[in-house]
């Protein structure tokens, strides 16, 4: 017995830091859990025992954690941050689904998690009919927890994911630094930099949705979906309950390219580099992409016969939402025609900026096979030439080109198996494809009339909703930082 006992507290001391760290997360989530609870108090409304309840759930958890490691100081390794990245979103994905269980919801376990994992990953499928008839409370938690995750996005990518030498940052250290180490001397004041930034441009989004028209709740609610490129609004139709109002559209679209653009660069713009975005290499090209797009479709749309400036703003707006992954609907734009449909789909897999909170491949990935395409061409033509791979300014060293090429194949073989897990649920082939890779890239509407921009995930089997949870959960994790933990090597060492 005491021979058991040694291993047991042995791995308590060796992973009580990452136990530590969950503690303090779960301490903001219960932080944050507490103004919709006053809201529902403020109202009177049922709804506030849900919340009520909540608090005090993970308040509990937090005390546990806390009283097991006050004394054990944070020193985390690369395999705690391994471990803390994965287990932190799943643990508050899991405690933030409480008030959808407890609450007038009252949704199942599988479909509350379902819901809190899509908002925290910013991915925006819901299960959820009737969003109009929710509480205020439940309306603004949905938003919030959008808001939380894209906070969460923006931190991983730019403090922890390098660090693993996993995402696009990597493309930014020089030497040992970090290239956001350039822009602020400490974590602390990058992370503290990144909220000011990301909460002024929530404020002036919900100041701005107010100013055009929007009720004050859904102007908060929408603002922070909006800059967290989440996609959750309260109503059934998405944005579309506003889509006779333009102005409201064309600040959509503004405010879900604004949280698609890499935050460290807002920073330095802010600092002294005013042009430090446009002189961006992967800025520059997630521009020119939609523009591109934006003009084709809208060609396409005055071709078959649809006013100018309408087709203009529809186009736009619902090409924004689905490049930077942020899943809003002004309208069933599946009902544009093929060409709509086939552009929709490849728009999926793209994504906003790397440092950003929108989903998908990142843009920076596509620009980086085209550098490398380009030189293995050159290479055919000059065979004894020596060609350096530059992007961004930098020399694409073989450790960055390793990652990408590694992340692409993996995000595609997930991709591909998440779907062939989903039709052997009995799902056709466009939901069962759609799906997977709306839940990978954190898309969110899917094609297809179950769940297209005009449908929703409710219907679906509980085990595909588990599916798609796992999907959902190792796109916005990058996958390789999920992969690695089902290595032997990685527990071994």
């Amino acid at each position: 017995m005491a021979s058991f006992r040694l291993p047991l507290r042995h791995a308590m001391v060796s992973w009580a830091p990452v136990l530590k760290v969950l503690a303090v997360l779960w301490l903001v989530l219960a932080s944050f859990m507490v103004l919709p609870w006053l809201v529902l108090l403020l109202e009177r409304d049922p709804d506030a025992w849900a919340f009520g309840w909540s608090i005090l759930i993970v308040m509990t958890s937090v005390f546990l954690g806390w009283s097991l490691t006050h004394r054990v100081s944070i020193e985390l390794k690369p395999r705690h941050m391994f471990v803390l990245t994965t287990l932190s979103w799943v643990s508050i994905c899991g405690f933030a689904s409480l008030p959808l269980i407890l609450g007038a919801p009252q949704l199942s376990f599988t479909d509350a998690v379902f819901e809190s994992v899509s908002a925290i990953t910013t991915t925006g499928s819901t299960i959820l009919v009737g969003i109009e008839r929710l509480s205020d409370g439940l309306k603004l938690w949905r938003g919030m927890m959008q808001w939380l995750g894209g906070i969460g996005i923006i931190v991983m990518a730019i403090a922890i994911l390098p660090f693993l030498k996993v995402g696009g940052m990597r493309l930014f250290q020089t030497e040992s630094s970090d290239w956001s180490d350039k822009v602020m001397p400490r974590t602390g004041g990058i992370a503290k930099a990144t909220m000011t930034v990301y909460g002024g441009l929530t404020l002036v989004a919900i100041f701005s949705y107010w100013l055009g028209g929007m009720l004050p709740l859904d102007a908060v609610v929408h603002g922070m979906t909006s800059l967290a490129t989440g996609g959750f609004a309260n109503s059934d139709a998405s944005f579309g309950a506003y889509a006779d109002k333009p102005v409201l559209l064309w600040l959509g679209s503004l405010f879900m390219l604004s949280g698609a653009l890499p935050f460290v660069l807002y920073i330095r713009s802010v600092r002294g580099s005013p042009s430090a975005l446009w002189r961006d290499q992967q800025v520059r090209g997630l521009l020119w992409l939609l523009l591109l797009v934006i003009a084709l479709l809208t060609g396409y749309l005055i071709a078959k016969g649809a006013p100018a400036f309408d087709a203009l703003t529809q186009v736009t707006f619902n090409v924004v939402s689905v490049v930077t992954t942020t899943g809003y609907a002004s309208g069933d734009y599946t009902l544009w025609g093929p060409l709509a449909v086939a552009a929709f789909f490849y728009l999926t897999f793209v994504g906003g900026c790397s440092g950003s909170t929108s989903g998908g491949m990142k843009i920076f990935r596509f620009q980086v096979a085209m550098v490398m395409l380009f030189n293995q061409l050159r290479f055919l033509v000059h065979t004894n030439g020596v060609f350096a791979q530059r992007y961004n300014g930098t020399v694409l060293t073989d450790e960055v080109v390793r990652g990408v090429i590694a992340f692409s194949f993996f995000f595609f073989l997930t991709v591909a198996g998440l779907a062939l897990a989903l039709a052997m649920l009995g799902l056709d082939f466009v939901t069962a494809l759609s799906g997977a890779a709306t839940a990978v890239a954190n898309v969110g509407p899917g094609l297809g009339d179950i769940i297209g921009p005009a449908g929703n995930f409710a219907t679906l089997p509980d085990a595909a909703k588990w599916l798609l949870c796992v999907g959902m959960l190792m796109g916005r994790l990058e996958i390789l930082t999920v992969l690695v933990l089902l290595t032997p090597m990685f527990w071994r060492k």
